[in-house]
């Protein structure tokens, strides 16, 4: 595998730490102040599958007989890093708010701008599924991207279904 690939691979893996920290710094504050978890069980079973996603990805690469595609690991990269800033702009937007679970604070806001002003779940759309994509491009891991996607999609939907409930719930006059 060339070296360029594996400082992608931890750097992807260092970049879910760090984004995996913010969030248990968010969840401990929110819960600390009131906030009530939705669909933990699923949201345990979304963390396990985005991990296998990322284990598949990388074993597929290392295990492949043959050089990648350059110029698909390239676009892969790239797809990856504007998915991050897309993360890094939804956190921006949603503040001491983001978390990677599904957590309503009795102080909570409906976010209405940066990235929510044009699309209701940009963290799903337009950073975890083009993540997903990017890496599994810049891998050249096609049987994961194929084969992961479809099935990383069933606790993502049930995890938009129940983020929408929670929101309705809390938010029901301005939804």
């Amino acid at each position: 595998m060339p070296t360029y690939l594996i400082v992608f691979i931890v750097a992807a893996f260092a970049w879910r730490l760090v984004t995996l920290a913010i969030s248990t710094r968010h969840e401990k504050a929110l819960k600390r102040d009131g906030a009530t978890e939705f669909g933990a069980g699923n949201s345990l079973l979304l963390a396990g599958f985005h991990l296998l996603y990322y284990v598949c990805a990388v074993v597929e690469a290392a295990t492949k007989a043959h050089e990648p595609n350059g110029l698909v690991s390239s676009a892969g990269i790239m797809i990856y890093i504007a998915s991050a800033l897309v993360l890094v702009s939804v956190i921006a937007s949603l503040g001491g708010l983001w978390t990677i679970k599904i957590i309503i604070s009795p102080q909570h806001r409906w976010v209405k701008s940066g990235l929510f002003t044009f699309v209701r779940h940009p963290n799903y759309f337009l950073n975890i599924l083009p993540e997903l994509v990017g890496l599994a491009l810049a891998l050249n891991a096609y049987w994961t991207l194929v084969i992961g996607i479809p099935l990383y999609l069933v606790p993502l939907v049930t995890r938009i279904r129940q983020e929408e409930a929670a929101m309705r719930e809390t938010f029901a006059p301005d939804l």
